[in-house]
């Protein structure tokens, strides 16, 4: 079932998608920068682990934190089951949860919310349950107009560019057929070196440039190949301590990461635990490093 909504109307459908989400919450939008009323909303599913929240943002490439209001960000950083990714071309639109979807020309953005005549497409009953599961599982499904819509919005969130993740810890318990919330480990995030304030750090810049004659300081210089944080170049451990202990569960030498050890900028599974240097960057890497 669609149907068009505007004006108030709009207003509560989406507000509605915010307070009926329980599984799953999926917001893109350019600009982010929460009403009150979402974030009261948010607040009470604060301690909800087994809501996976999706977020993707974009426009700014040159000062990200004019796209994404600072506070909210850090807001979302306290969620235990959270994604939030960057996509520089984004333009469109799109919330849902498990019950039901909005395509709007609205932000989420305030200003937006109080002040711009907005419109939008809201759908109910849809395969949106299946949604997240297909954003795990990477199984897409190009049936029917519908699921076309559903996997354009996959995409999106798939090839964005990760820079949080936090994700919950469970024990089994029950003989395993039931599984005890732990606690939450943040495994990706890039937030703190990319938004400080209104200066933005981008590694992924094409502009961004390789030292050719670095300082003693540089040389020492390396990032996590699972988080991208800022380490101490080591092309034997090229992990941050945290992401190394996670690592170790499955000692899998080969497990697809995201970072190169050297640059930092993101490699979409190129390096591993074996291989954490791009190898356009292995020769600089070498000379630089001496190893």
């Amino acid at each position: 079932m669609a149907k068009f909504l505007t004006g108030n109307e709009l207003n509560s459908e989406l507000e509605k998608i915010f307070e009926n989400a329980e599984e799953q919450l999926i917001l893109i939008s350019p600009y982010i920068k929460l009403h009150e009323r979402y974030k009261s909303i948010l607040k009470a599913k604060k301690n909800n682990h087994k809501l996976a929240i999706y977020i993707v943002f974009g426009k700014n490439e040159e000062d990200r934190s004019k796209s994404f209001n600072v506070e909210d960000l850090n807001f979302f950083k306290d969620f235990p089951n959270i994604q939030i990714r960057y996509e520089k071309r984004l333009h469109a639109k799109y919330y849902a949860n498990e019950y039901s979807a909005i395509l709007t020309s609205m932000n989420l953005y305030s200003y937006s919310h109080d002040n711009n005549i907005e419109s939008g497409v809201l759908v109910k009953s849809s395969p949106l349950g299946e949604l997240a599961n297909l954003i795990i599982s990477n199984v897409m499904s190009d049936e029917g107009v519908d699921n076309k819509a559903w996997n354009c919005f996959m995409r999106v969130i798939e090839q964005s560019e990760p820079l949080f993740y936090r994700k919950p810890r469970y024990e089994n318990s029950m003989f395993g057929l039931s599984k005890k919330y732990l606690d939450s480990v943040t495994e990706i995030d890039k937030l703190s070196q990319l938004v400080l304030g209104s200066t933005v750090v981008d590694r992924t810049s094409k502009k961004t440039q390789s030292p050719s004659l670095p300082t003693e300081k540089a040389k020492g210089i390396g990032y996590c190949i699972r988080t991208g944080s800022q380490i101490a170049f080591n092309h034997k451990q090229p992990m941050c301590e945290e992401a190394y202990r996670n690592w170790l569960k499955s000692g899998k030498q080969d497990t697809p990461e995201h970072y190169c050890h050297f640059s930092g900028e993101p490699t979409y599974g190129e390096t591993t635990y074996s291989r954490p240097i791009l190898k356009a960057n292995w020769n600089k890497a070498k000379q630089l490093h001496a190893f």
